[in-house]
């Protein structure tokens, strides 16, 4: 399941009934929201939350100018749009950087929902900004969460502070001496947790901002525990203060309740959201962006700033060339395959292409097929990387037991790494990409048989270069 599924399909099912009206009436409209208002519910959005939503939505859509445009489907489902942004806050929320270093950050939350890790997640995030970050080890009770925040520590290269098992009010104020006499401008304190809001941990929590006057109070709280999520981060805000929220596992998060009812019933913005397991999975909340993603819109912003990310701009330059010149050899192919798969799960890239959602219905995705194909490739001489023509059976049955495959399985990545070379020549076509447009005549189809489209009749993705089922 994707992120936000359940409510997504749900709303997208209402929306494509009112965009099949060419008029609509009140009782359209408010038939629309009795759904808009069940699918919220069923996704754990908070009651108060949605019952004030609708009504916004509501008054907005029976206006007028909606029921007497040409398009009033389209007008109502942009006003849901809008007013979902402003439920989760309108406009991204920045981390508030100290004029005077270091910026001060305190992670907060229950034991379990994730802060040692999303402590090195946003370590790791700011350090890919230029900043000098230090994590600070204040969880003395979990057993080997220090030893934990250690090997992340190691694993982002960003450095550790820790004092063993004494006063965690001691280790922070400490910590923020090191900081300044080591010139690291951010520092991020790991603090303990409990199975529940107590006043032991609220206490010890107190005295650690009172100590050192943190910029930043950030709740780690796990998405997927819907409006249980929404009422731990109005107990710590109440006793703390928040500046913000870290939702974590929102990958996993089908229904939404959290990242929809957080702001309004808190007034603290949601500023990042862990969508992964790796270092790297750690993304600024985009509530525009969310709302976009939520109503099937796609993503596309936030897939061009992972393509940035995990691109390098020199190879693409010359993998460009390459396609103009149709010179693709699996080498290259490797390459993006590598490049691909560390922008994340190909199911959630997908996700973010607008209309992709739709067609991926159904649709298996298999991670382990980029894995295999890697092990092919790795298989072959430099020569048969160069030239895939001289792979006949004998070498395919050597490069099968190499890669630990089946000769079938070689032929199949072969056949696919073809598709993507024709695809590429296809490309080569288009302007921009060293030739005219216009190659494929789109009356007769690319085998310029009259309405035999390539591909007519077959499963979507059916000649997809990637591993779809």
């Amino acid at each position: 399941m994707a992120m936000f599924e359940s409510l997504s399909e749900k709303l997208q099912a209402t929306f494509k009934r009112l965009r099949g009206k060419g008029k609509l009436t009140e009782a359209d409209v408010s038939e629309a929201m009795r759904e808009v208002r069940m699918a919220l519910l069923e996704a754990d959005v908070s009651f108060k939350v949605v019952k004030q939503l609708i009504s916004r939505i509501k008054e907005r859509a029976i206006g007028q100018e909606v029921l007497e445009s040409l398009t009033p489907g389209q007008q109502v489902i942009k006003i849901v749009h809008e007013e979902i942004i402003s439920l989760m806050g309108n406009n991204e929320s920045k981390i508030q950087i100290s004029s005077k270093p270091p910026t001060i950050i305190m992670l907060v939350g229950l034991q379990g929902a994730g802060k040692t890790t999303h402590g090195a997640k946003l370590a790791n995030l700011l350090k890919k900004q230029g900043k000098r970050p230090l994590l600070v080890a204040c969880d003395i009770y979990r057993p080997a969460a220090i030893k934990q925040l250690e090997v992340l520590g190691e694993q982002i290269k960003v450095p550790v502070f820790s004092m063993g098992q004494i006063s965690p009010v001691k280790i922070a104020a400490e910590s923020l001496e090191h900081a300044r006499k080591n010139g690291n401008d951010i520092l991020i304190i790991d603090t303990a947790g409990r199975l529940h809001v107590n006043e032991e941990l609220m206490t010890e929590l107190t005295e650690i901002k009172q100590k050192v006057d943190p910029h930043e109070i950030l709740l780690v709280v796990d998405a997927m525990t819907g409006q249980d999520a929404v009422n731990v981060a109005e107990a710590f805000h109440n006793q703390l203060g928040l500046n913000g929220v870290i939702l974590s596992k929102l990958d996993g998060d089908t229904r939404g309740g959290a990242a929809l009812s957080v702001k309004a019933v808190t007034g603290c913005p949601v500023k990042f959201a862990g969508v992964g397991e790796k270092m790297d999975a750690l993304e600024v909340f985009h509530p525009d962006r969310v709302a976009s993603r939520i109503l099937g819109m796609g993503d596309v912003l936030t897939l061009i700033e992972k393509a940035q990310q995990n691109f390098d701009e020199k190879k693409a330059k010359e993998m460009e060339e390459k396609i103009r010149k149709q010179e693709l050899t699996l080498d290259d192919y490797l390459d993006q395959i590598k490049q691909l798969r560390n922008m994340g799960p190909l199911s959630s890239v997908l996700e973010m292409i607008p209309g992709l959602g739709k067609q991926l219905k159904g649709v298996q995705i298999d991670e382990k097929e980029f894995y295999k194909s890697e092990a092919i490739i790795s298989s072959m001489t430099k020569e048969e990387r160069r030239k895939p023509i001289l792979i006949k059976d004998s070498r395919k049955k050597r490069i099968a037991a190499g890669s630990g495959t089946t000769v079938v399985d070689v032929g199949r990545f072969l056949k696919q790494y073809e598709q993507t070379k024709k695809m590429m020549k296809q490309l080569s076509g288009v302007p921009g990409m060293g030739g005219s447009a216009g190659k494929i005549d789109h009356k007769k189809g690319s085998k310029g048989k009259k309405g035999k489209k390539s591909g007519q009749g077959k499963k979507p993705f059916a000649n997809f270069p990637f591993p779809f089922k």
